[in-house]
């Protein structure tokens, strides 16, 4: 049976044991690193970087189109829906990992946003189960049970470990608390 999977990767921390889960079943991994959700530039690289340090550790090839880290494209689909943001993020990234595996004859995709449990998971696998094709299926699993691990490997390994999601909506959410913060207001 062919084994090939495309994983989608949203970072290197996330990667950690989703792979190592997949290669102990059997699967051989090829990652993806297309996330034109992440704001800013200087984020997007860091976590680029990441993910292919882990990657190179794991034996596993990446692709990576920097040419496709599009910003503007992720602002218009979340544009008005901010409320509802992240399954248009998820949406588009899932859609493009799914492309790439049917052109590419993988006969699995998946994600590591399922490792996260700060995502939305049941949304994550309801899209991956309607893009699944007869010969490009979804493989769904979930990851979470690896947090742990993947958080002390990637801080064992010295692996950018960011701090929010990655748009700037997320960021904003993360952050805005600190903008009265010492200030007595």
């Amino acid at each position: 049976m062919d084994k090939r999977i495309l994983l989608h990767i949203c970072c290197g921390p996330c990667s950690i044991s989703v792979i190592r889960s997949l290669q102990d079943q059997g699967f051989a991994v090829t990652g993806l690193f297309h996330n034109p959700n992440i704001h800013p530039l200087t984020e997007y690289v860091k976590r680029r970087d990441g993910c292919l340090d882990v990657a190179e550790r794991l034996g596993v090839k990446v692709i990576v189109k920097d040419d496709e880290y599009a910003p503007r494209d992720f602002l218009r689909a979340v544009a008005w829906r901010e409320d509802n943001r992240c399954f248009h993020c998820y949406a588009m990234r899932l859609e493009r990992t799914a492309s790439i595996a049917k052109r590419g004859g993988f006969p699995f995709f998946s994600s590591t946003l399922l490792y996260s449990k700060m995502q939305k998971h049941d949304e994550i696998a309801a899209l991956g189960k309607d893009m699944a094709t007869p010969k490009t299926a979804f493989h769904y699993e979930d990851f979470r049970t690896g947090w742990k691990e993947g958080i002390e490997t990637s801080k064992e390994w010295g692996i950018y470990r960011q701090q929010y999601c990655g748009c700037i909506h997320s960021e904003f959410d993360r952050y805005h608390r600190e903008l009265n913060s010492g200030r007595g207001e």
